[in-house]
């Protein structure tokens, strides 16, 4: 059969079937969509020597001011390895911020929007394959702020439920990670206002999640961070897994309790990421707005 023939299709044959995927082929095509986003961030932190100066010793020197302060003001000693953890965990929450919600905003101004809106896949698998390039590449860098602060401050842990600790970590990963699609599809409609709500959510956002202190300091306002922003919760419920026994100096929910908090905001972050990614689907195909270079 000639090649022009062979895509016409067989006289008689239903044109649309040739349009319709097997499910098999649906979800390849999605996994090759995910590998593909994800491949360059991971990739990307081999190409780029600087990354290993602005990753890394940048945030250790912000989390050594603040160790260097509790000492001279002779604050329990735990009070250093809670800055030293918040500082590992913060590498997530910018990742969150500027390498996921703000993706899809730095794609339309790039004029590469319209590729995802015409592709034949889903945008979830799109940021999903963001969300895990960018927890290799924040992973990197929580593990050596965290190796080098520890190695040079003498931090002592205790951990006593590494299970436990192992399941918060990855339900916050997942909430924020969550957080993040939903956010990226916010971030797309507002457009140019984008770039101040980004900035918006970190030095705001780093003091109400207790960052640098145990977020239980802050009363009514750190109970409202524990309710709403995973950041707080997961940093929270780590703190006191890391440290037993210290959980006095942090008077918050236990572990448990917080754990239950982010499977909540899990379910909420991503079916809400889900609804709004389809609906900025149905905006762009039919308005044809969304996809406009600086509007």
């Amino acid at each position: 059969m000639s090649a022009p023939a062979a895509l016409a299709g067989s006289p008689g044959r239903d044109p649309r079937a040739d349009a319709e995927w097997s499910r098999r082929r649906v979800l390849g095509n999605n996994l090759r969509a995910l590998v593909g986003r994800a491949y360059p961030r991971i990739r990307g932190m081999a190409g780029e020597p600087s990354w290993v100066l602005f990753e890394i010793l940048l945030p250790f020197l912000t989390t050594s001011a603040f160790v260097l302060v509790y000492r001279a003001l002779a604050a329990p000693e735990a009070y250093v390895g809670f800055v030293v953890l918040g500082g590992a965990l913060s590498a997530f929450w910018l990742n969150v911020v500027w390498m996921m919600a703000s993706q899809l905003y730095w794609e339309k101004s790039q004029g590469n929007l319209e590729l995802y809106f015409a592709a034949p896949m889903n945008l979830m698998s799109v940021l999903l394959g963001m969300a895990i390039g960018g927890l290799v590449m924040s992973s990197t860098r929580a593990i050596a702020v965290l190796v080098v602060a520890s190695l040079v401050y003498g931090v002592a842990f205790d951990v006593q439920q590494w299970l436990l600790l192992g399941v918060v970590f990855l339900l916050t990963l997942t909430a924020l990670y969550g957080l993040g699609m939903m956010l990226a599809s916010l971030f797309l409609l507002w457009s140019r206002e984008a770039w101040n709500l980004a900035n918006l959510m970190i030095e705001p956002i780093w003091f109400v999640s207790g960052l640098n202190f145990p977020v239980g300091r802050l009363g009514m306002l750190g109970a409202l961070a524990i309710a709403t922003i995973p950041f707080a919760v997961g940093l929270d419920a780590m703190r006191q897994l890391v440290f037993a026994g210290q959980a006095s100096l942090l008077g918050t929910p236990s572990p448990e309790a917080e754990a239950l908090i982010l499977v909540g905001m899990t379910v909420v972050f991503v079916a809400l990421a889900r609804w709004m990614m389809r609906t900025i689907e149905r905006m762009a195909r039919g308005r044809g707005s969304l996809s406009i270079r600086w509007q």
